[in-house]
């Protein structure tokens, strides 16, 4: 049974522009079942230096990063972790005594999506090219995904990422769709963008695999397009329940079963999302 909260309650926390609850639900439930001694509280800021800094002077235990500050947090922080280093993107940071590192978890996600669900690696398009788009290129590359193109208006950043990962860029979608589509921008996400479709539904009823980062909704337009023309399908819900569930383990040093897993993106995300972790 999780003890009464205390003085010796360790507090773990996200910041992002757009904060939510299933990630507070995800953790929170895990700590419940698990019997843990951790709060687990959503917040967003307008001082991002400020926020990183209450945490290192409160001595919250971690933090999830989300849009739109997984790049601008690293000076503000004291080390990156290897997956954070390697892209240049941070989503997760803990705290030692007082010494705040770096992690991408997204990056771990990705990848053990991709190798789960895809049986070989296929050409794709990739949408997008903020920090997320960094972890979704690395995983792809990293699972041997050798042919892709960047899709991206901002040609610095879409470059960037193309050339990093050994990638083609270009401003704007192909005529033609490629086997995986993937989604890595706020279209379909809560807010001004909800009722954006990500890619045309021509080339969403050309691919073989749907793939959408974001989590808020799990069912975005994109999603349901893919849904109703009986294609693969991977969700923002499973991307962030697995990224969620290795913060977890950075946190807390425990990693839980996939029983505990499963109950806990069943109380953050429904049913669906949570019959889709594999074990």
């Amino acid at each position: 049974m999780k003890p009464p909260i205390g003085r010796d309650t360790r507090l773990c926390m996200s910041l992002s522009a757009r904060p939510g609850n299933a990630g507070s639900r995800f953790h929170n439930a895990l700590y419940d079942r698990l019997g843990l001694d951790y709060i687990y509280k959503s917040f967003s800021t307008q001082d991002l230096a400020a926020a990183v800094g209450g945490i290192r002077a409160l001595d919250i235990r971690g933090c999830a990063i989300s849009m739109p500050f997984k790049e601008a947090v690293i000076p503000l922080i004291d080390a990156l972790e290897a997956s954070a280093r390697a892209i240049d993107s941070v989503n997760t940071i803990v705290n030692d005594g007082g010494r705040l590192t770096g992690y991408n978890t997204d990056y771990v996600a990705v990848r053990q999506l991709l190798e789960q669900r895809i049986e070989k690696p296929v050409p794709f398009l990739l949408r997008g090219s903020g920090g997320m788009a960094k972890a979704v290129a690395a995983a792809l590359r990293d699972a041997g995904f050798a042919e892709g193109r960047i899709i991206a208006r901002n040609e610095t950043a879409g470059r960037a990422i193309a050339d990093q990962y050994g990638y083609a860029w270009q401003a704007d979608l192909p005529p033609e769709s490629a086997p995986l589509l993937i989604n890595v921008t706020p279209l379909g996400m809560d807010g001004q963008d909800r009722d954006a479709l990500a890619f045309p539904p021509e080339h969403i009823a050309a691919c073989n695999t749907a793939f959408d980062v974001v989590a808020q909704p799990v069912e975005t337009p994109f999603i349901r397009a893919a849904r109703a023309g009986n294609r693969n399908i991977i969700s923002g819900g499973e991307v962030i329940v697995l990224q969620a569930l290795e913060q977890f383990v950075l946190y807390t040093g425990i990693r839980p079963d996939l029983k505990d897993i499963r109950e806990a993106a069943r109380y953050a995300h429904g049913a669906e999302v949570a019959d889709r972790i594999a074990g």
